[in-house]
């Protein structure tokens, strides 16, 4: 078994010691981390396991910033999930048609094709799934399958990369074809290479107060919610399973997956938070009330574990999560086809 950090070596933690790298056990602590959790693969690794073919991949990244997918020509889904901030847009809740507020925090698509399902409430199976959600909410795109679907088909680009991805479709240019495209593009948008995931590799990548982070968040059962491939995003558990946040972390009137299966006890469920790139995606939890990734660990130690842990666990558990951020995929903002005569006008109604 491990040998026990004791308050001495934890204190040495937050002081920044390197001395106390002999009182954790590492090659145990890998080997159990290597049970609970597993290395991000590399985006060819995946596209390949999926069977994605180039020409839907392009065709995704061209979507992926076409603001006129949107009714107001102005939307994309970059919008709310940047790719160039973590795979979300930093803020409480998303602004959308007519600068409306979205319910929700924009969780990050960074990795999101590992998660058991989309969104916070799981209420799209797949990311292509979860695609069609945002083009059609009236406080996010505000658009229809038909209107996306004439304005593709009128510029003579998109019919011809449409015809290229999807050559055994009759009628290629469709609304269920654009979120396959977006799906494949998205499946591209992983972060392989942490440095927990080296450590996972056998590296010695992680410092004395990162492995004590790594220790702690195994120790005091952060791994029940969080663990496998992106360290959560794979089940749903109540917000508040101990002690409840107030209303300002925890709105009343957001019920989260009993909205999805009218089941009493889903009220205040979620699908728990997938943690890689965490240290890039402030503010926090569903309602996006948290900026501080240490108040975030607090709050998850007395809500969910029922444990009041202190300043240097605290320090701890939060270094480590900054050691899963990995690698950002780099993306190439693609130059646009023009619009035509029939293509649809913008609107801000």
């Amino acid at each position: 078994m491990y040998k026990r950090i004791t308050a001495a070596v934890l204190s040495a933690f937050a002081m920044g010691s390197s001395a106390m790298a002999a009182d954790i056990n590492v090659d145990e602590l890998r080997s159990l981390a290597n049970n609970l959790f597993k290395p991000i693969p590399t985006a060819d690794v995946v596209v390949k396991e999926k069977g994605l073919t180039q020409e839907q991949i392009d065709l995704g990244r061209w979507l992926w910033f076409e603001p006129r997918l949107s009714k107001s020509h102005i939307i994309t889904c970059n919008t709310c999930h940047s790719v160039g901030t973590g795979g979300a847009d930093n803020i409480p809740t998303s602004v959308g048609h007519g600068w409306q507020h979205g319910p929700r925090n924009s969780p990050t698509v960074l990795n999101a094709v590992f998660n058991v399902a989309q969104f916070w409430d799981g209420r799209a199976a797949d990311l292509a799934e979860q695609a069609k959600g945002p083009v059609q909410a009236s406080v996010e795109m505000n658009a229809t399958p038909q209107l996306v679907e004439e304005t593709l088909r009128s510029i003579p680009e998109y019919v011809e990369k449409f015809a290229a991805a999807f050559p055994n479709d009759k009628n290629p240019v469709s609304f269920d074809n654009m979120a396959k495209a977006l799906e494949a593009f998205e499946t591209t948008l992983v972060t392989p290479n942490s440095r927990m995931d080296q450590f996972l590799a056998g590296k010695d990548t992680l410092n004395d107060q990162e492995l004590g982070g790594l220790k702690l968040f195994i120790d005091k059962g952060c791994i029940a919610c969080h663990s496998g491939i992106n360290f959560g995003g794979q089940n749903y558990y109540p917000f508040g399973l101990v002690k409840r946040p107030g209303a300002d972390v925890l709105p009343e009137g957001d019920r989260g997956r009993f909205d999805v299966t009218k089941t009493a006890s889903d009220e205040y469920v979620f699908r728990a938070a997938p943690l890689r790139n965490i240290a890039l995606t402030a503010p926090y939890f569903h309602s996006g009330e948290v900026w501080s990734l240490e108040e975030a660990v607090a709050l998850m130690g007395t809500s969910q574990l029922g444990t009041e842990l202190n300043d240097t666990e605290v320090k701890a558990i939060t270094a480590f999560l900054h050691t899963l951020t990995g690698e950002q995929p780099t993306v190439e903002y693609p130059t646009l086809p023009a619009s035509t005569k029939d293509t649809p006008r913008p609107s801000r109604m």
